[in-house]
């Protein structure tokens, strides 16, 4: 399962070198230290020198998509009347808080049958939320997920509504696109152990840039040396190596040749997961790069994801900046051919037509009591021309 995980790359460090191969300084700073010798530091160890981009990344999807349950991070209510969800006249879950822990706990004819605490939660709630459990070193997803569009409670995607489910596993692959590490092992019957010291939750600065407490040693050492040192600048990668970043959650479910947190940014992806054929037609939930890859737009120009993306920045809900980066390449007064009869003028508002929201086919929610699924409706990333969906905009516009 990926959601929505890296949309695109730009440097967070300043300009320097992509990778720096030599021997790298012990460090104070790390956290968590990986096999060969690198460690990471920690997100906040970045706020010292890069302040601005720090305070403005704690905002965003990808640094809130997974985190410890507390209730500022869990969307879902608890109050009384708002935290149950009905499968039907015999089965319910409900949702409870005792002091600072969270529970999900599902009754069948009344009687409760099984009662587990938050324990991850996955998804920053701009579109939904759904909430793991630790039975051990192991992860479940919880039956019950939070929906934005309907600001509820919802089954988990895929879960049946004719019982109430505990245990499906949660894989590290999961973890790699919500996440910006997780020591994990998978054992011989093939279900995954986690380290639950060595969790960085959130997709943050060194899920980008690589793993940085040497760059932060260094740096603190020779504060007077401003070429960035043994850190990812993804700004010199080329563009394919750019696309790859992305397109590790954004590429639909893949075949994972190497484990999971192996693959690094400025790596080939290819060497470490491959695309998956059997996705079919594209869907517009997880994989935007194979919808961005097919758009003409992307053909005959050297965007990336970031020609329209500002990582650093929660920009979801300013959709005018999206259109004026099309502005960009498509700057001509003629460039919008589209004429509707009562002389509404589009200039201003390119993605509405060319990258409307559509249906996903892969994610659905069912509603409380509701037997019809409801999908989530996700802004396709194939620029092209949909008449219909022009025709619908233009028309919530009269």
């Amino acid at each position: 399962m990926r959601y929505i995980i890296l949309s695109s790359i730009v440097t967070l460090i300043v300009l320097g070198s992509i990778m720096c191969t030599t021997t790298q300084p012990a460090s104070k700073a790390s956290i968590i230290e990986l096999p060969g010798g690198k460690a990471f530091a920690g997100a906040a160890a970045c706020q010292s020198c890069h302040q601005d981009i720090y305070k403005d990344t704690r905002h965003t999807a990808h640094f809130l998509t997974s985190s410890l349950p507390d209730a500022e991070h869990i969307k879902g209510s608890f109050v009384f009347g708002k935290n149950k969800f009905v499968y039907n006249e015999d089965m319910e879950v409900v949702m409870s808080r005792m002091a600072n822990k969270f529970y999900q706990t599902g009754y069948v004819n009344g009687m409760p049958t099984q009662k587990e605490a938050f324990g991850v939660v996955i998804g920053s709630g701009r579109m939904g939320q759904t909430y793991l459990y630790w039975s051990g070193n192991h992860l479940f997803q919880l039956p019950i997920s939070y929906f934005t569009p309907i600001h509820d409670w919802a089954n988990s995607p895929g879960y049946s509504i004719n019982y109430i489910r505990f245990n499906r596993p949660v894989p590290a692959s999961c973890i790699e696109c919500h996440g910006t590490y997780a020591e994990a092992q998978i054992l011989p019957d093939n279900s995954t152990v986690y380290n639950k010291q060595k969790i960085l939750y959130g997709v943050d600065c060194e899920r980008c840039h690589g793993p940085g407490a040497a760059h932060v040693a260094y740096h603190a050492a020779h504060p007077a040396d401003t070429v960035p040192q043994y850190i990812v600048n993804t700004a010199r990668l080329d563009r394919q190596l750019r696309l790859d970043a992305c397109a590790l959650c954004h590429s639909g479910i893949r075949n994972m040749i190497q484990p999971a947190f192996s693959y690094q940014v400025g790596q080939h992806l290819n060497e470490y997961s491959t695309e998956n054929p059997s996705n079919g037609q594209l869907d517009v939930h997880g994989n935007q790069y194979g919808l961005l890859t097919a758009s003409k737009c992307f053909k005959q120009s050297q965007m990336d994801c970031s020609s329209c993306h500002n990582v650093h920045k929660d920009e979801a809900k300013n959709p005018r900046l999206f259109s004026d980066r099309c502005m960009n390449c498509h700057a001509r007064k003629d460039t919008c051919t589209f004429r509707p009869e009562n002389g509404l003028v589009l200039a201003n508002n390119c993605i509405d037509c060319h990258m409307p929201a559509m249906a996903s086919a892969k994610i659905t929610f069912k509603m409380d009591q509701h037997k019809e699924a409801i999908p989530d409706l996700v802004r396709t990333h194939r620029v092209a021309i949909y008449p219909e969906e022009t025709k619908a905009f233009v028309d919530k516009l009269h």
